[in-house]
């Protein structure tokens, strides 16, 4: 028996990266998996998004686990698309358990500037509601909704030395933050159905978000061109351990955690999976 055995899971973002990681974790422990994934670039991102054929080993490696999976591209901003691909999915699989909001982009830099703001609110935060709203109607009793937010959602952002610099970044910050209240406010409401809502906040993740040019720029403003190898020690200063990053898995195995039965009492919770990012910057009453 699996830790989520029988249990059916909505992903979002699940073709690559931290959402292909969760998709598999749960399916090795025993779930059934709803993914979704946009495939297609954003012109205010400067790294490539999912393929098709991302998504498409994403179902191969679920199905390597011998759990069943219904994959569909669709975009988190358009709740039409969202609700098309939880219904296939609900044919197939059943009622539904566990909700991971996980699709995000960073627009970090991005061009033009207020088309980055509004592209990481309409993803990052507005895409997460979709995802759950989509999904309330739909949960059983003891479902667990998990979203997924960043310790940028935890910095304080009083201080801004070049307001309008950035929008891109900022949008991604502030959606974060925002979803993080969302959520909270969801789970006083989920609490006397038998339904919980928790969000996530990760560090540094080795996956295309961390690894590309903006963020290496963001990293080492110092440098006109910075490379991987120019911006990875600055990695480690948002964390308290020594590390540059976290690994996909290592978020995952709090998501299954707050998916599982063993987490049957946490709710309104801020998971922080941060390598102490937290504690290095704030103190404990924050």
């Amino acid at each position: 028996m699996g830790r989520v055995d029988g249990k059916v899971a909505f992903i979002t973002g699940a073709a690559r990266g931290q959402g292909r990681s969760h998709a598999v974790r749960l399916a090795e422990e025993g779930a059934d998996i709803i993914a979704v994934d946009i495939c297609r670039d954003f012109e205010t991102v400067r790294y490539p998004m999912a393929t098709p054929e991302d998504l498409k080993e994403t179902v191969r490696l679920v199905e390597e686990q011998g759990r069943r999976i219904v994959a569909r591209q669709a975009d988190v901003r358009d709740t039409g698309q969202l609700r098309e691909a939880l219904s296939a999915g609900l044919d197939r699989l059943g009622g539904l358990d566990i909700v991971v909001a996980q699709a995000g982009i960073a627009p970090l830099r991005g061009e033009p500037k207020m088309q980055a703001w509004c592209d990481a609110i309409d993803v990052d935060l507005i895409g997460t509601i979709n995802t759950i709203q989509a999904a309330l109607p739909h949960l059983r009793e003891h479902a667990s909704v998990i979203a997924t937010g960043s310790t940028a959602a935890l910095m304080d952002h009083g201080i801004v030395q070049n307001p309008g610099n950035n929008p891109g970044g900022a949008g991604y910050a502030f959606a974060k933050r925002a979803l993080s209240e969302y959520v909270h406010e969801l789970a006083r409401n989920l609490a006397p159905l038998n339904q919980r809502a928790n969000v996530v906040h990760p560090t540094n993740v080795d996956t295309h978000m961390l690894q590309n040019p903006s963020m290496y720029e963001s990293f080492r403003p110092d440098l006109e061109h910075p490379t991987r190898e120019d911006a990875e020690p600055a990695f480690a200063v948002q964390q308290a351990m020594p590390v540059r990053f976290v690994e996909p898995r290592d978020i995952s195995n709090a998501v299954l955690f707050l998916a599982s039965d063993e987490a049957r009492y946490i709710t309104g919770t801020q998971l922080r999976v941060d390598a102490g990012g937290y504690i290095k910057w704030y103190d404990w009453r924050r």
